[in-house]
């Protein structure tokens, strides 16, 4: 599936840099998530969590209260008779019954007092969300690295893997979102995709992406453009073609929807053009798209930096 998708040692790098392990429980709360209580005739937070969250048993946040795993605002447990109010910020983590394990690694490309780099495998989530929360690239580095400061300055699809930066450092981080807000970072993909010998390579796809219909899936209508991709086409032998991609603008699944919209889906994207059924990962079939290169003037030092995968498709 990818080859040299080895984990670095990641331990000696955060030892370099200066970041400690930190307790457990200090560690636990990185993946705590916040709701500010809406408007209702509850008596108590968990009559509200319990009609807010209708999918999770009352017994399921009385078994969290029991263990601290629910907070207000200043960090104190909310137990079953602390009074609703409405607006109160409550803090409460996220738990998925019996996770599995994904069974691929991180590599560590480069960590500094402001900057991490990694490189996602296949299948594994940037971020906490739906059924993952343990198995996700932030947490995984967090626990690596120490550090509960790490925030994604970008985000790949879980499906995608490759080159994924976060920011180390609050003091320094919004010089570092400023490149991608401003698009003055440079990314370039790699993709496997039906050929597309009607076409004059290299092109450029502009077109209108809003949210479809299920709200995960993106589609193209008409209107003001909103998406921009390069595409070039760099070895066009055999029925699938390795494609060079470069996404101007930063449209959810863009690099995806317009390969579709140009005729030639990526290979095994169980999304586009057509939403395949829901099914457990198959990891012999990963989607052939991978982020490849990030480039940009450095805006602390205004040096250039690259960064480039080592991972490769299958092709």
């Amino acid at each position: 599936m990818l080859s040299r998708c080895r984990q670095a040692k990641a331990g000696t790098v955060a030892a370099r840099i200066g970041i400690r392990s930190l307790p457990h429980a200090f560690m636990e709360s990185i993946a705590a998530s916040t709701l500010h209580l809406p408007p209702g005739p509850w008596a108590t937070v968990l009559d509200c969590l319990c009609a807010h969250f209708a999918a999770i048993p009352r017994e399921q946040w009385l078994d969290r209260m029991a263990r601290g795993r629910v907070l207000d605002a200043a960090g104190a447990p909310v137990d079953p008779q602390t009074p609703y109010r409405v607006g109160l910020r409550v803090q409460y983590y996220r738990e998925v019954a019996d996770e599995a394990p994904i069974p691929f690694r991180e590599r560590l490309v480069h960590a500094d007092e402001h900057l991490v780099v990694v490189d996602k495998p296949h299948f594994l989530p940037v971020v906490p969300a739906g059924g993952f929360v343990r198995e996700t690239l932030l947490t995984r580095l967090i626990h690596t690295l120490g550090n509960p400061q790490l925030v994604p300055l970008h985000r790949i699809d879980r499906a995608t893997a490759g080159l994924v930066m976060f920011s180390a450092n609050p003091a320094s981080r919004s010089a570092y979102q400023a490149l991608f807000r401003e698009r003055r970072i440079e990314k370039r993909y790699q993709a496997w995709a039906p050929a597309l010998p009607a076409l004059a390579f290299p092109l450029t796809r502009r077109s209108r992406i809003v949210a479809g219909d299920p709200f995960f899936r993106m589609h193209e209508v008409p209107g003001e453009p909103n998406s921009e991709s390069w595409i070039d086409a760099i070895d066009r032998t055999g029925e699938l073609w390795c494609y060079a991609l470069q996404p101007i603008t930063g449209r959810k699944h863009q690099l995806r929807v317009h390969m579709a919209a140009l005729g030639a889906p990526i290979h095994n994207d169980g999304f586009y053009p057509v939403l395949a059924e829901q099914a457990d990962d198959d990891y012999t079939k990963p989607l052939q798209l991978l982020a490849q290169s990030l480039s940009f003037i450095d805006p602390l030092s205004g040096v250039l930096r690259r960064f480039e995968t080592e991972l490769t498709l299958q092709g």
